[in-house]
């Protein structure tokens, strides 16, 4: 196969950029969102208005591909896939707080080759292609501390639907006592790169292709551990869940390794007291 992660990532990289300056000045407005699965699920004008330029970009810059977006969901043919999320973190878009970021992994023959999640307030993209990560395109190596106590944790764990089943208070708690901190910083994508420039560890389930696709790829590419989950997926990127690691991380001995299959959807965890 030629290789075409290093066009891919340029594509990826200017597209994101290039929705910068529109969504920087939009966030500075109040926002009217609207709601798709329950009040946990917002979305804006921007997110589909920003996939409709990232769209058009994307076709029009590689026609031989196809886009699979969060909000327009699939058009196009063709060897490339782009898997997008054009605003991942619209709850914090939306209510002000400046932790948001755009998503683009591209998918050749069934493997990720590029990608980019673009940190929109800071004006910092990570990217990543076949040859290594980057940030804003200096090489990006994912080194950090070793221990739980030393790292953070970014998770979204437990969720709405978990403590309703009457779970995940007991592993919360440890969570919260042998991590430095926990963190629920309300964007996958996000919390993928900054686990690929070394700070910490990050944990979801119930995310989607377009959430981790760049994501993937930029912590392997930096030398870190992306763990789909279940383990035995084909496709990491479309797995439900995900821990990825910074790359000095010791899993056997953090307590991740004995609550994480209790963590899980459907395991027999204990019981919330």
């Amino acid at each position: 196969m030629t290789d075409l992660s290093v066009p891919l990532e340029d594509i990826a990289v200017r597209a994101a950029r290039g929705v910068g300056d529109p969504l920087r000045a939009a966030f500075a407005q109040a926002q009217q969102p609207s709601y798709k699965r329950d009040h946990h699920d917002l979305v804006t004008e921007h997110d589909r208005r920003t996939e409709q330029v990232l769209r058009a970009e994307l076709l029009g810059a590689w026609p031989d591909s196809a886009v699979l977006g969060e909000e327009g969901g699939a058009s196009g043919h063709g060897t490339v896939r782009w898997l997008v999320d054009p605003i991942d973190g619209t709850a914090n878009f939306a209510l002000g707080l400046p932790f948001f970021a755009v998503s683009i992994g591209a998918v050749v023959d069934d493997r990720l080759v590029a990608g980019v999640i673009y940190d929109v307030m800071r004006d910092t993209a990570f990217s990543a292609t076949l040859h290594g990560a980057y940030r804003d395109g200096e090489p990006l190596r994912s080194t950090g501390p070793a221990t739980d106590a030393q790292n953070v944790l970014i998770t979204s764990y437990p969720g709405p639907g978990t403590l309703a089943a009457g779970r995940g208070v007991a592993e919360y708690t440890t969570l919260l006592r042998e991590f430095g901190a926990v963190r629920r910083m309300g964007s996958t994508a996000l919390a993928l790169a900054y686990v690929a420039a070394g700070a910490g560890c990050a944990y979801a389930y119930g995310i989607h292709p377009w959430d981790v696709a760049a994501g993937a790829l930029i912590v392997q590419q930096a030398g870190g551990r992306y763990l789909p989950l279940p383990a035995d997926t084909e496709r990491p990127w479309e797995a439900p869940g995900y821990l990825a690691v910074n790359g000095d991380f010791d899993l056997p001995g953090s307590c991740l390794t004995e609550l994480l299959p209790r963590m899980l959807p459907g395991s027999a965890g204990p019981a919330a007291p």
